[in-house]
């Protein structure tokens, strides 16, 4: 309460308007929260990164890059960093994932790539952290860690941590043999929003490295919150490829891609599926728990297209509770 307190007062300060008042925004997978902040009529956004568990700076950077790039983020109005507060421009409260449904998603999710394709081509990309192996690495644990240890309380015997360390050999060679360019991290339908103008806006893009092509378009397009017809999620991936390589003068081919886009799907939802285990045992969050189900789904499904993967995938169904199928072959 005492934080709220000083996040209001700084808010009225900034905008000179003792009567402005604040009411949740969105609720967040980190430390951060969001607020939003009514005054004379206008509406902007609070963001309360407290400064013993976050940096607003990559925030701010990242913002300037994509703003200079023409991408609709959240811009920084402004800033205090000693306490952590941020004042953002708002980009309204329509998610996409609130309005993705089998009529609207052919034009939300062409500007979704759209924009990214802007922001692969157009965005600065000087001294940004690289995705190396070594944080590859690191996300490919967190399923080992929090999923397979802590949620399933199953201690792998010898062979078992062969084949994971096998699976995460491979995935690592996907991701580095990659062309490698701005990726956002975090780029779903909980993190666009729709809006009228230069649609759509972008959030949470503070984790910005330099690494794999494919990264933010498998997060899109196999969503962990919203599954789509194989195909149709194939055709939009295609269709990305072909621009690709218009736009850099490149000549990969769909086969090619079509691994690329499978194996990095994989190493992102096993990422994710250890994610969702940590935000419960670690940060008492329980409501991610649900989206498991389909996440692990995406790595059984896509997984048992890969012969490479077959022994991994076994793993994973001798150790994992039935899940229901809900992703298309």
């Amino acid at each position: 309460m005492e934080r709220k307190q000083a996040l209001i007062a700084w808010t009225q300060e900034i905008l000179n308007d003792s009567e402005c008042y604040v009411k949740p925004a969105s609720n967040d997978a980190s430390f951060r929260s969001y607020w939003r902040v009514f005054s004379r009529g206008t509406t902007y956004i609070v963001m309360d990164a407290p400064t013993e568990h976050e940096d607003c700076k990559p925030f701010i950077d990242i913002s300037e890059r994509l703003v200079k790039s023409g991408i609709n983020v959240a811009k920084v109005l402004k800033q205090e960093l000693t306490q952590g507060f941020l004042l953002l421009n708002d980009l309204g409260a329509v998610q996409y994932l609130s309005v993705l449904n089998i009529h609207s998603s052919q034009e939300l999710y062409l500007d979704a790539i759209n924009s990214l394709h802007d922001m692969q081509e157009k965005t600065a990309q000087n001294n940004l952290p690289i995705y190396d192996v070594t944080l590859l690495k690191q996300e490919l644990e967190l399923f080992t860690d929090w999923f397979i240890k802590k949620h399933l309380a199953i201690e792998l015997n010898a062979n078992q941590k062969t084949i994971v360390q096998n699976c995460q050999h491979l995935l690592v060679t996907n991701a580095l043999e990659q062309p490698q360019t701005f990726v956002h991290r975090d780029y779903h339908s909980r993190n666009l929003m729709k809006t009228k103008t230069n649609n759509p806006g972008v959030l949470d893009f503070q984790d910005a490295v330099i690494g794999p092509v494919t990264y933010d378009l498998v997060s899109l397009l196999r969503d962990c919150y919203i599954a789509w017809d194989n195909q149709f999620v194939c055709q939009l991936s295609d269709e990305f490829r072909q621009k690709f390589n218009q736009l850099n003068n490149s000549n990969i081919s769909a086969e090619q891609w079509q691994r690329w886009f499978d194996l990095m799907g994989i190493q992102r939802h096993m990422k994710a599926v250890g994610i969702f285990c940590r935000l419960n045992y670690r940060d008492k969050k329980p409501g991610y728990l649900k989206d498991i189900n389909l996440t692990l789904c995406y790595i059984k499904t896509i997984g048992a297209n890969y012969s490479e993967l077959k022994d991994f995938i076994q793993l994973i169904d001798s150790i994992s509770p039935t899940m229901e199928s809900l992703c298309e072959q």
